[in-house]
């Protein structure tokens, strides 16, 4: 019995440290070549270390509007991922607790929305953000990701808030909560765990996001991190170690979202796959 818990153990570690592996590398080749010159990059080994240092690369992203596009980027994600969690929340639990004609029907086309390729929409959101005059704004990349980021956001925390005991809620309503205020006061503290999943994993989405972006506005002062570095990839293509650096520096806000927010994140996932 040890010996298959210690050969299991070995297994699991030996799983870890490769996915550990092809996680980090890949970021660690990035960051490192951030550094080099790009005569440096071209002269000598890709795995090299730098031979001497320099951070030319960074400061010269971060003097060419870089803060502009991740404030924006900042911006746009928060609040999308702000009324994804409280629009979600609500709809998961209306699905998870309160029995309706239809109920069933309805929970099932909005989870038919994840079928929908981005794609298809394009056209339509590009006139209707037209119509309404938000074209080449901030405000017209919240409403698309809001929409697209609401039918997974939904069917998971609609699975989570079925696993929470209704012994709580009547021990509420003893007490004079009514709905809302069993909803605020119980439910969604209760469902931290998959709140913050949603919220990681829509923001890590939205954060990368191009499409949208890229067809909804025009202007520089409005772009987001991924159109900037379309931006200096256009401007700056033959100088490799300069696009590692903006990777790099795009790619830190979210491994640090990430360092912060992984505790509730694993307990959201946990707490998904086990049946209570």
């Amino acid at each position: 019995m040890r010996t298959n818990r210690r050969l299991q153990t070995s297994i699991i570690l030996v799983l870890a440290i490769g996915w550990l592996l092809v996680a980090f590398v890949p970021f660690w080749f990035m960051a490192m070549s951030g550094f080099k010159e790009s005569l440096e990059l071209m002269t000598r080994p890709v795995w090299a270390l730098p031979e001497q240092p320099t951070i030319g690369n960074f400061t010269t992203v971060l003097s060419n509007r870089f803060f502009t596009f991740l404030l924006n980027s900042t911006i746009v994600v928060t609040v999308s991922i702000g009324l994804v969690v409280l629009i979600s929340a609500m709809a998961a639990y209306v699905f998870a607790r309160i029995s309706f004609r239809y109920s069933r029907v309805l929970f099932v086309l909005i989870i038919a929305g994840l079928i929908v390729p981005i794609h298809v929409t394009l056209i339509p959101v590009y006139l209707l953000t037209i119509r309404a005059g938000i074209y080449d704004t901030l405000f017209a990349l919240i409403g698309p990701y809001v929409a697209f980021s609401l039918p997974i956001s939904i069917f998971i925390l609609t699975e989570f808030m079925r696993q929470i005991p209704r012994e709580l809620e009547d021990a509420a309503r003893i007490d004079g909560c009514g709905p809302m205020s069993t909803f605020f006061r119980v439910i969604l503290p209760l469902s931290r765990p998959g709140l913050a999943t949603i919220a990681i994993f829509n923001a890590v989405a939205l954060w990368n996001e191009f499409v949208f972006a890229f067809v909804l506005t025009s202007s520089p002062g409005v772009r987001t991190l991924p159109l900037a570095i379309w931006d200096f990839q256009g401007q700056y293509s033959a100088n490799i170690p300069l696009m590692m650096a903006v990777l790099t520096l795009s790619a830190l806000p979210l491994i640090i979202a990430y360092i912060i927010f992984q505790e509730q994140l694993v307990k959201g996932i946990m707490a998904g796959a086990i049946k209570g």
